[in-house]
C-alpha cells in the first residue's frame, strides 16, 4: 500500500473520531430537518479537509510532512501509522592513494602511474652513437581501474603511454574463490621474481638484464593460481602480446598469421622462519613462436637505462622455432634487510640449425636506513610498502640502499652476442606512500660488445640514472 494512502486513511479516521464528540453534543430535541442539514455540513467540511490533507501528502511523504498533517488533523503521534522507508545501500569510500568505493562485495578503484627518467651513459668517446650521453623520457604514464563485481569476479584495465605508443597492459577479468585465482586476458606469465615484481616496487630502476633480453612481456592468455599456507602454484597458457596479434600487424611477424603460444609454470615455497620471510621458487616455460619463415628473433639489451635505445650487446636475427627457458629464485626479508638472487637460462631452437642457449643472473642486497621500515612481500613477489614514519606525521619517510650484481651472457656456439657484467647501486627515498625518488649508478663491463673504431669489443661504460614515480 502506498504511504500516502496509509496516511490518508489514518487521517480520515482521526478526523471522524475528532468530529464524533461534536456530533454527539447536538441537541436531541432539535428539528430533524435542521439536524440533517448540520450533518451534511459536517460531512462537507470533513471532505474538504481530507482533500487538502491528501494534496499535502502527495507533495511530500517525508516523516516531517506526515507529522505536520497528522497534527493538523488532531491525531496524536501514537495514533499515526509509521511510514515505511526503504533502506538504501551504503557505499563506503576508502583512501588508498586514490578513492576506493566499496559497497558490500563490490568495489572500484582508479589506478594511475607516472614515471619520469633522466640519465647519462658514459661510454668510450670513440664510440660514435648519439643514443649515448644524456637522455630523458616519460618512462610510463598509466591510467586505469580495478574492482570487484561480486560473487568472486573482478577485473583490471590499464592503458599505458610508453615509447610514444599507447598499449594495453594489465587488462583481464578474474575469479577468486578459496585459494584459487583465475585470470583471463592480457597479463604477465610466471617467468621470474624480478619480472613479476612491480616496476614501482623494484630495488633498482630497471629489472634484471635477462628479463628484457629474453623478451619477457605480457601476453594474452588464461592462467590459474592456487595458494595454501607457504605454497603457491601458478600456471598458464598464453598466445602472444596483443600488439603482435593485431590484424594491422600482418605478415610473418604477427597479425592473423601469428599462431604463437606458450605454456608457463611456477612453484613457490615461502615459509617464515621466526621474523624472517623466505622465498624459494622455480619456473619453466615453453613457447612455440608459430610464425612463417622469420629471421627477426633477437636477444639484446640496453646499457641498463631505458632512456637510450642503444644496445651494446645483442645477437643477430635468427629464425627461432621454439624457446625453452627455466629459472630458479631465492629471496629473504628480515627487518630492514632483504636479499634476492635468480638464475635464468633460455634455449632457442633454430630452424635448420642447432639450438643455442643463453643465460642471465643477478644477486642483490638491500637495507633500510630509516627506523621500522621493511620490504613488503605478497603472493610470491615483492610488493608495495609504505614508510613507517612518513613526512607530515612523525618522520622523513623511508630511505633504502640496494646493491646488485647483474650478469647476461648472449654467447653460444656460432652466435656471439656479447656478455655484460654490471655492478649497480641504488638509493630510494619514499617521503610518503605512493611516491618515490630513485637514483642509480651502474658500472657496466662488456666482453664482445659493439666494436669501437679500433676494433676493440671489451670496454666499460658508466651510467647514472634518476627517476621520480607516483603510483596509486
Amino acid at each position: 500500500m502506498k504511504l500516502t494512502h496509509v496516511a490518508a486513511s489514518a487521517l480520515m479516521a482521526g478526523l471522524f473520531f475528532n468530529a464524533a464528540p461534536a456530533m454527539a453534543q447536538a441537541n436531541p430535541a432539535a428539528n430533524p430537518v435542521d439536524e440533517a442539514a448540520a450533518l451534511r455540513e459536517q460531512v462537507r467540511i470533513l471532505e474538504a479537509r481530507l482533500d487538502a490533507l491528501e494534496r499535502r501528502l502527495t507533495e511530500s511523504t517525508s516523516p516531517q510532512a506526515i507529522a505536520a498533517a497528522t497534527a493538523a488533523a488532531g491525531i496524536t503521534p501514537a495514533a499515526a501509522p509509521a511510514p515505511v522507508v526503504a533502506s538504501a545501500p551504503t557505499t563506503k569510500i576508502e583512501w588508498k592513494g586514490a578513492p576506493r568505493f566499496v559497497e558490500g562485495d563490490k568495489a572500484f578503484k582508479v589506478k594511475g602511474r607516472i614515471q619520469a627518467d633522466a640519465g647519462y651513459v658514459s661510454a668510450p668517446g670513440s664510440l660514435d652513437d648519439r643514443g649515448l650521453g644524456f637522455n630523458s623520457e616519460m618512462r610510463r604514464i598509466r591510467l586505469g581501474g580495478e574492482g570487484q563485481l561480486g560473487a568472486g569476479f573482478g577485473y583490471k584495465l590499464e592503458l599505458e603511454l610508453s615509447d610514444n605508443n599507447v598499449d594495453l597492459v594489465d587488462t583481464f577479468v578474474t575469479y577468486e574463490k578459496g585459494g584459487w585465482l583465475i585470470r583471463l586476458g592480457n597479463h604477465n606469465g610466471f617467468q621470474s621474481l624480478d619480472e613479476l615484481t612491480g616496476d614501482t616496487t623494484g630495488s633498482v630502476m630497471e629489472r634484471a638484464a635477462f628479463t628484457d633480453a629474453f623478451n619477457f612481456e605480457r601476453r594474452l592468455g588464461l592462467s590459474a593460481q592456487y595458494s595454501k599456507g607457504p605454497l603457491l602454484a601458478q600456471a598458464g597458457v598464453f598466445t602472444d602480446d596483443i600488439g603482435s596479434l593485431a590484424n594491422s600487424n600482418d605478415g610473418v611477424n604477427g597479425g592473423d598469421e601469428n599462431n604463437s603460444y606458450s605454456i608457463d609454470g611456477r612453484l613457490i615455497y615461502a615459509p617464515k622462519l621466526g621474523d624472517t620471510q623466505l622465498h624459494f621458487g622455480a619456473s619453466a616455460h615453453w613457447r612455440r613462436l608459430g610464425r612463417l619463415e622469420d629471421a627477426s628473433t633477437r636477444y639484446r639489451q640496453r646499457p641498463f637505462l631505458h632512456t637510450t635505445n642503444t644496445r651494446l650487446i645483442g645477437t643477430p636475427g635468427m629464425n627461432v622455432d621454439n624457446e625453452l627457458n627455466y629459472g630458479v629464485e631465492f629471496a629473504a626479508i628480515s627487518g630492514p634487510w632483504h636479499a634476492a638472487a635468480e638464475y635464468h637460462a633460455l634455449r632457442a631452437s633454430r630452424v635448420g640449425l642447432s639450438s643455442v642457449q643463453f643465460s642471465g643472473a643477478y644477486a642483490e642486497l638491500g637495507y633500510f636506513l630509516t627506523k621500522d621500515d621493511t620490504r613488503a612481500y605478497k603472493e610470491g613477489q615483492f610488493a608495495g610498502g609504505k614508510p613507517a614514519h612518513p613526512m607530515g606525521k612523525d618522520g622523513m619517510g623511508s630511505v633504502q640502499i640496494n646493491l646488485r650484481y647483474d650478469y647476461l651472457d648472449l654467447d653460444s656456439k656460432d652466435i656471439r652476442g656479447g656478455q655484460q657484467n654490471a655492478a649497480i647501486a641504488a638509493l630510494i627515498w619514499s617521503p610518503i606512500q605512493n611516491l618515490r625518488f630513485n637514483i642509480n649508478y651502474a658500472w657496466l663491463m662488456y666482453d664482445g660488445a659493439t666494436a669501437l673504431p679500433s676494433g676493440d669489443q671489451d670496454y666499460d661504460a658508466q651510467v647514472l640514472g634518476t627517476r621520480f614515480e607516483l603510483d596509486f
